[in-house]
């Protein structure tokens, strides 16, 4: 099994963050070595998703394990990933984000949403996610539009949340 290798997650504004992402166009080993590397960051960091773009990769790809601390681990690779059905019924989370360290808020998305994607070996597949593991899916979904969390919040908010990144940017590079 190839060594995994933890990846820099770009912080809070970076352009890339807010790029649309290419699709993969093909499963090989080079993307199940990103996988890897993706889970491991995420786990590392942690958090519950990390999508490809938050460390600079601008491919249609992103992990989730939404099993807990204590729970065994239930990693999922989604690649290309397309919403194929959402309900109308809506949940509201307090969102962070591994690109937006120390910030939560609350975000309303629909509660159950349905994708299609590829998985790590490349097979279609299509999955109904509930709860937690929807918000989470939707919000990767979202990086891999250049989409944040915070772009779902007021102006104020949003410009409050973007400098406070900023100076903690600073206060890492001088680190």
């Amino acid at each position: 099994m190839p060594s995994m290798t933890l990846r820099n997650i770009l912080i809070h504004p970076d352009p890339r963050l807010k790029k649309v992402c290419e699709p993969v166009t093909d499963v090989d080993a080079n993307i199940r070595k990103l996988a890897d590397d993706m889970l491991e960051t995420m786990y590392d960091a942690p958090g519950v998703g990390l999508a490809g773009p938050q460390i600079g990769v601008m491919k249609r790809i992103f992990v989730i394990d939404c099993s807990g601390e204590n729970a065994t681990p239930d990693p999922m690779v989604l690649i290309n990933p397309k919403v194929t059905w959402e309900s109308e019924e809506e949940n509201t989370y307090e969102e962070g984000c591994l690109s937006i360290p120390e910030i939560y808020e609350p975000v309303t998305r629909p509660e159950l949403v349905r994708m299609s994607y590829l998985d790590a070996d490349g097979k279609p597949q299509e999955t109904e996610f509930d709860a937690l593991r929807a918000t989470a899916v939707q919000h990767e979904l979202d990086h891999l539009d250049g989409v944040l969390f915070i772009d779902y919040l007021s102006k104020m908010k949003r410009a409050m949340i973007t400098t406070k990144m900023k100076k903690l940017k600073k206060e890492r590079a001088r680190a």
